[in-house]
């Protein structure tokens, strides 16, 4: 089933963006419509099981996401740490795909980039995002094939989501596809998640080990350099095992005892360039 992508060169706040229809994978000629070719990465071997790839809420991911929510995932310092990451991480003039996106991207608002493009799940809540140039609709636990030429982005981004794939391997085998030699896939999270469509390794981990679980996603797929870990803990937190359930219950409340924790993996393609 092809996505659906949305031209927002106009205003990045229009209520209907136009619908691009994709067009044959023979005629590639405008950079603002990359196709594929469907080379992607090579996957070594799967990080999960069956069993550790399923969801409590098995109805389908666009009926879950199809009322958009204008707030943030993580809280003020989660979202600082991450511009600043951006800010260090992607060099401007950069073409980059925010993946599992929303309403915010959270780059630097100072720093231009040739394009971003958006994936999610919500167009109310992509229409609304002022760093978009457009954006394409697609359930990546249903189709994890991106319809963009090979080596077309310096960046690619995935913050708060990666909790929700199904098929990591072979969403990671994609991006690992669609990034130019030497481009970055910076991957975030914190200890929030909508716990009934959070697969259920996530779910049953602990914070450290859901830090190792996207390690593996990263080493699952041959030609990514050895993943670097960024962790900042807020006020002294303990590293002992979490309670899922009940972190998950807290924040529902919005009683969480402590601010989000910040997490963050990144791989380059075949090598990190020296300006980094």
């Amino acid at each position: 089933m092809d996505s659906l992508r949305f031209n927002l060169q106009q205003s990045p706040f229009q209520s209907k963006p136009r619908i691009l229809r994709p067009r044959a994978t023979n005629s590639i000629s405008n950079q603002t419509d990359p196709r594929p070719s469907f080379s992607a990465g090579k996957i070594q071997r799967l990080v999960l099981n069956n069993e550790g790839r399923t969801k409590l809420n098995v109805d389908p991911d666009r009926e879950f996401y199809s009322y958009p929510r204008f707030v943030n995932h993580v809280d003020d310092q989660f979202i600082s740490s991450l511009t600043d990451l951006y800010r260090n991480r992607l060099r401007p003039g950069s073409i980059v795909l925010d993946l599992m996106s929303s309403w915010v991207s959270h780059l630097p608002e100072d720093v231009k980039y040739e394009k971003v493009v958006g994936h999610g799940l919500n167009a109310q809540e992509l229409a609304r995002n002022p760093r978009l140039d457009y954006f394409f609709i697609k359930d990546l636990n249903e189709d994890q094939i991106f319809e963009f030429e090979d080596k077309y982005f310096d960046a690619v981004l995935c913050s708060v989501g990666v909790q929700y794939l199904q098929q990591p391997e072979k969403v990671f085998a994609e991006v690992y596809r669609v990034l130019k030699p030497g481009g970055v896939f910076i991957v975030s999270f914190s200890n929030r998640m909508f716990y009934e469509k959070a697969i259920r390794v996530w779910r049953d981990g602990t914070e450290y080990g859901r830090v190792q679980l996207v390690v593996q996603y990263f080493q699952s797929v041959q030609g990514f350099t050895q993943p670097e870990i960024i962790r900042e803990q807020p006020g002294g937190g303990g590293g002992g095992p979490e309670k899922p359930v009940l972190s998950w219950f807290m924040s529902f409340l919005g009683l969480a005892s402590r601010p989000d924790p910040f997490n963050a993996v990144i791989a380059y393609k075949n090598f990190k360039p020296l300006y980094e």
